[in-house]
């Protein structure tokens, strides 16, 4: 028996003191921030979508027609288009395919039904947007519309979501398997060579992770079309980036760089990469940061691969490029100073004992 177990005189204040260190009443704390804020996040994203400025091209076979019609859609109350006038319809319908615009609307001067395109492929709920605020506009001026949809969600991609899911599992899979490296071996690398050791772990990891999610998600379950190859290489640098943003947030903050990983990727990243919604139907906080956040950076150019062969998704592997090298220099930096700073030895068995769960 312990002292502690054989002293009865011990009061349970005293035992709760014991048993409940400050920085796990700490850790505790910071739990519950981080749950609250992802009932803010995802609430505060998704309980009231409203479409703003959605990109629209707009095609008549004159230019004052053209004209007329983008100015009367653009002055639509709370500006849920942003027209754009085209030469012809070739034009729009390349737009739409290089994703400039999510739509165009073709004016019939000699008729009352006018035809609008749109793209399900970029999401269901935003083509259904556009196409109930463009037929809502063109009913005031007494005319009808007739929707195409030219880039059409695959049959086995329910309203466009297969993209969003893929995304949403690979990041899961980057921060996991970079907190269970910490798991194993302390959060902190006691110097570079460990560092280096993780990272390479890491892509090992991201290749394998983004080659299974690709096949899974096209031959096996048939959800998405597209080029297995371009899946595969997205998935991975997705996966590495996720990785090794959470490889430097432990560097920086030790185990709480988990929650901070969680806090960036899941909390703000997930409402607000444009998967339930996309971005014409955010809130502008969750609007303005998607594009630059993995998971809506990862969406986007799924969606790219799987309708639009890839256009437009260049802007989107910069940034997650971006935060893969971010995240790799951070943690090689953080074990640099750590060995400056006099850190644990090599052989010294965890990484960073201060790490670890202290033993009862």
């Amino acid at each position: 028996m312990t002292p502690t177990d054989a002293d009865p005189s011990r009061g349970f204040l005293a035992e709760i003191k014991d048993a409940v260190t400050i920085r796990a009443a700490l850790l505790v704390v910071g739990v519950l921030a981080l749950q609250l804020a992802f009932v803010t996040s995802y609430i505060g994203a998704f309980h009231q979508p409203k479409p703003h400025e959605i990109p629209l091209a707009v095609v008549a076979p004159a230019q004052p027609v053209a004209a007329q019609a983008v100015r009367q859609l653009a002055a639509l109350p709370g500006d849920p288009l942003d027209p754009e006038a085209a030469a012809d319809e070739a034009t729009a319908l390349r737009l739409i395919k290089d994703r400039e615009v999510d739509g165009a609307l073709i004016i019939d001067p000699a008729g009352r039904t006018d035809r609008l395109l749109v793209a399900s492929g970029a999401g269901a709920s935003l083509s259904q947007a556009l196409e109930q605020v463009v037929t809502l506009a063109e009913a005031g001026r007494q005319r009808a519309v007739r929707v195409t949809d030219v880039a059409p969600a695959d049959r086995g991609d329910a309203r466009g979501l297969s993209s969003f899911y893929l995304v949403v599992g690979w990041c899961v899979g980057g921060y996991l398997c970079a907190a269970i490296l910490a798991i194993s071996a302390g959060a902190r690398p006691a110097n570079p060579a460990r560092a280096v050791i993780r990272l390479a772990a890491l892509l090992a990891y991201a290749v394998v992770a983004g080659l299974l999610g690709a096949v899974i998600a096209g031959p096996v379950l048939g959800a998405l079309p597209g080029s297995i190859a371009a899946f595969w290489g997205l998935g991975t640098l997705l996966v590495f980036a996720v990785g090794a943003i959470t490889l430097a947030f432990q560097g920086l903050a030790g185990v709480v760089g988990i929650g901070l990983a969680i806090l960036l990727v899941v909390v703000l990243g997930n409402p607000s990469a444009g998967g339930a919604y996309p971005y014409p139907l955010l809130p502008p906080f969750w609007r303005a940061i998607g594009p630059a956040l993995p998971p809506g950076a990862g969406t986007y150019a799924a969606r790219s691969i799987a309708y639009f062969k890839g256009n437009g998704m260049g802007p989107s592997m910069l940034i997650l490029a971006g935060w893969a090298v971010l995240g790799a220099a951070v943690t090689l930096a953080c074990a640099l100073f750590r060995r400056g700073d006099g850190g644990p030895a090599v052989g010294s068995g965890l990484d960073d004992p201060a790490d670890a769960p202290a033993a009862r």
